[in-house]
């Protein structure tokens, strides 16, 4: 262990004495760059991309173009880059995880590496957790990039937006003072946010815009585009708050889906039967948060339900044990609220609520059906992607936290990011005082109240930290109880949530907050509080993860400021509760302390960092088992994309129908001859990529349902002594394989079958695609939701001009399917 802190510790030092000299040498240009007008601060933009277009590198040019960041810092926002944002800057060029404390500029620092990766071209993206953020930033920022010639545009949910003063304010310099209002910001479409030098966005947009562009039928479409044109291009990306993005929502994988005409009888049926259940009936796994039948249970089950075996029907024993864990596995206001009758999820790390997220597999009919609200219908996947693997699409990616050593392994395990700690501009002065023990809940919390009681009257501020939205609840109701004004962030609005959090250093001020709301905001300390303490913060008991804490104790104490700390912890909390394990229980029963009486003992400090490390190391273990099985369906999803890319601008179409037609043979390559010949020049280069595309992404939606089936159902092959994995490997590459040898076959046969209607309310022709009985075949471009929610995907009718006659036995003009003696030609 100390071995590996040396280590550490000696890693760092190295990287630290690399960097000062290129420090220097960027301070030493300071003065001459100070001289520029800012019409020639501005022509040094064209002077570095004339030199990288020449062939020289970006290293070589980095020292010069720092130092027109920062004085551009300078004139703009009266903002001068401290050495060590510096720093962080070089770090961030050169594609690895800065660590900068609370308070320590990263929204600053990351002008730097954005600024120099913008000169090729090819774009530059800044990923936040939430739109406020992306806002924000670009807003703040912008007069940095506006200054120096470069665009910087912001893509949120609703709307995208550029980086433009109005033309009344266009001086070179913008009132600091104004920014953050939006009044800088003008709506534009995706397209030309990403067509910016420079790109601010949440996490979720551009991981949806992938997905997206990657369903479109015209290239014209495609949004991903970068400031030269180019389409489908990530060539830089800082992801700000690294830790939360790339470890934390690892395993939450973005869905684009459509709903399914389901029964939801079963999901009623055992809301129903699982609260009459025994607890002997099932085992529960709360680490794995995974249940099972007992064979008591399945012999009950089938009785209930007059089966002779349950598991010939693996559909009942599915939903059951979804049911099971709606009830036992999931608490309403810990897991998720209720509002306006709908289920939704509570981010297990922030506390924040995330609309339209929805628990897969059935997981969320099982706990609507629980709450007794509307149980929207499954969905169907058309596209899928993990953060893991979108991020790992950049060339060159970055990351930017507070905290990231402590999970410095598997940043280099699985994005191969090195993290490098970032020097703090002053000393770090917080007391962090040690943690108080108590043996329950009640206990803990009395002495919690107590606390932040003596604190409020000395009107020192404080900030408390929960780890859900319950146990915010539960602190709000004990501090109304003793008559202490206080504020209370649940996350629902990211913008009043900053307004709230920037406010909690004023004089008197108490605020409850998940651990990790409001983050991305600074703390700034009031009028006299610094004489009372600074910022004083409570963490109500530990989280998993050791830098969530760390997080919450770094929002006191920041800049140099001062500030103080404290975590209370109860025996019988979740983590010492489910990690801890038989060694916590011992303790309890040794200690017969007086309730209200702290426990210190080195046992229960060495419990609770051990537990810690468990969790860390159970839940790293989960990340990197679903990378393995993740990378299977990447390299594919990347050879789909890839092909689907080439089908779009019509490359290598002809010679896939040359290479099928003449292994069919003669017969259907004239039959096929014939088809072409019935098309207009137009019509003839339009369809087969309009058929392809369709059969490509059906096969491909299709082939991602069999893959999720296939990795559910691989496990039980344990049991029979072979690798999951392997065997997962083996027959994802079967089915792949056999998907590429449909596609040329189903495509063709579509081809063939195909009816060119032309239509008098529009353009261009539309195409119905008939079966041999003429019964309709519908073929629809998926619409779909940000949020990854199902949307529904309605086929457009076909309609066919008037003045064409219609015999009685064609199929009908309205795309129904019928013949058209059945449907608008009956009477």
């Amino acid at each position: 262990m100390w071995n590996w802190l040396k280590n550490i510790f000696d890693h760092q030092q190295r990287q630290l004495k690399r960097l000062k000299p290129i420090v220097a040498e960027i301070n030493g240009w300071e003065a001459k760059i100070k001289a520029l007008s800012n019409a020639k601060l501005k022509e040094k933009t064209a002077e570095f991309r004339s030199r990288l277009a020449q062939g020289e590198r970006e290293e070589l040019i980095l020292p010069e173009a720092f130092a027109v960041v920062r004085e551009a810092a300078r004139r703009t926002l009266q903002m001068r880059h401290y050495d060590v944002q510096l720093m962080a800057g070089i770090v961030l060029h050169e594609g690895k995880i800065a660590e900068q404390k609370t308070g320590e500029g990263k929204t600053l620092s990351a002008t730097l590496a954005l600024y120099l990766n913008a000169l090729t071209g090819q774009g530059a993206h800044l990923v936040t957790v939430n739109d406020y953020l992306a806002r924000r930033d670009c807003e703040w920022m912008g007069p940095i990039f506006h200054l120096l010639g470069l665009t910087v545009g912001c893509l949120n949910h609703e709307q995208a937006y550029l980086f433009q003063p109005p033309a009344a304010k266009e001086k070179e310099t913008i009132n600091p003072a104004h920014l953050g209002r939006g009044d800088f910001l003008v709506p534009v479409t995706r397209q030309e946010a990403y067509r910016a030098d420079i790109t601010y966005g949440t996490n979720n947009e551009f991981g949806f815009d992938y997905l997206r562009d990657n369903m479109v039928y015209d290239l014209s479409e495609m949004v991903q585009t970068c400031p030269r044109g180019d389409y489908g291009v990530h060539h830089f990306a800082i992801v700000d708050e690294v830790d939360f993005l790339l470890i934390d929502q690892a395993r939450t994988p973005l869905i684009i889906s459509i709903p399914q005409e389901e029964s939801n009888e079963l999901y009623l049926k055992f809301a129903r039967l699982v609260p009459q259940l025994l607890p002997e009936y099932y085992e529960i796994d709360e680490k794995r948060k995974t249940v099972h039948l007992t064979e008591l249970g399945i012999a009950k089950i089938e009785k209930l339900l007059g089966v002779k075996n349950l598991y010939q029907n693996f559909a009942l024993v599915h939903h059951l044990e979804q049911a099971i864990r709606a009830y036992k596995l999931f608490q309403r206001d810990r897991d998720y609220i209720v509002q306006d009758n709908q289920v939704i999820i509570v981010d297990e790390f922030t506390g924040r609520l995330m609309p339209g997220r929805r628990y897969a597999e059935g997981l969320h009919q099982a706990i609507e059906a629980k709450e007794g609200v509307p149980i929207q219908k499954e969905s169907k996947t058309l596209a899928t992607i993990t953060f893991q693997n979108y991020f790992r699409l950049y060339q060159k990616l970055a990351g930017m936290t507070g905290t990231a050593i402590t999970e410095a392994e598997e940043f280099q395990k699985i994005y191969n990011l090195e993290v490098v700690v970032i020097p703090t501009h002053r000393p770090v002065i917080r007391r962090d005082y040690a943690d108080r023990i108590y043996k329950n809940q009640r206990a803990k919390y009395a002495a919690i109240i107590a606390e932040i009681k003596e604190k409020y009257q000395q009107q020192q501020p404080v900030l408390i930290g929960t780890t859900s939205v319950e146990k915010n609840e539960l602190i709000s109701k004990l501090l109304k109880r003793h008559h202490i004004p206080h504020q209370v962030l649940n996350a629902k609005n990211h913008q009043r949530e900053a307004e709230i959090i920037a406010r909690a250093g004023e004089k008197g001020a108490v605020t409850v907050a998940t651990n990790l709301a409001g983050r991305g905001t600074d703390i700034k300390l009031g009028p006299g509080v610094k004489e009372l303490g600074g910022l004083h913060v409570i963490g109500t008991e530990r989280h998993e993860a050791r830098r969530i804490d760390l997080q919450l104790r770094g929002r006191s104490g920041r800049q140099g400021d001062p500030g103080s700390s404290r975590f209370y912890v109860a025996l019988d909390d979740d983590l010492m509760r489910i990690f801890g394990g038989e060694q916590i229980a011992r303790l309890m029963e040794r200690f017969n302390f007086p309730e209200d009486q702290p426990i210190e003992h080195p046992l229960i400090s060495k419990q609770i960092a051990a537990a810690q490390k468990r969790v860390e190391g159970f839940n790293f273990d989960l990340r990197k088992h679903l990378v393995e099985y993740d990378d299977v369906i990447n390299k594919q999803r990347e050879i789909i994309y890839q092909l689907r890319r080439q089908i779009l601008t019509n490359q290598g179409i002809e010679e896939r129908i040359a290479r099928f037609l003449e292994e069919k043979g003669a017969p259907l390559k004239t039959k096929y001859e014939e088809k072409m010949a019935s098309f207009s020049p137009a019509e003839r280069k339009a369809l087969p990529r309009l058929i392809y595309l369709q059969t490509l992404d059906q096969l491909w939606m299709d082939h991602i349902d069999l893959l999720d089936e296939l990795r559910r159902g691989v496990q039980l092959r344990g049991y029979a002594q072979r690798d999951p994995l392997v065997e997962f490997k083996n027959e994802a590459f079967q089915t792949f394989k056999t998907l590429m040898e449909r596609l040329d076959q189903e495509a063709i046969t579509r081809l063939l079958r195909i009816e060119v209607i032309s239509a008098p309310t529009l353009d261009r022709p539309q195409i119905t695609n008939l079966r041999a009985e003429q019964e309709k075949i519908s073929y629809t471009i998926p619409s779909s939701e940000t949020n990854g929610t199902a949307a529904s995907s309605p086929t457009q009718p076909f309609r066919k001009s008037e003045k064409q006659k219609l015999g009685r036995n064609d199929p009908c003009w309205c795309g129904s399917g019928k013949k058209y003696k059945k449907c608008h030609g009956r009477g």
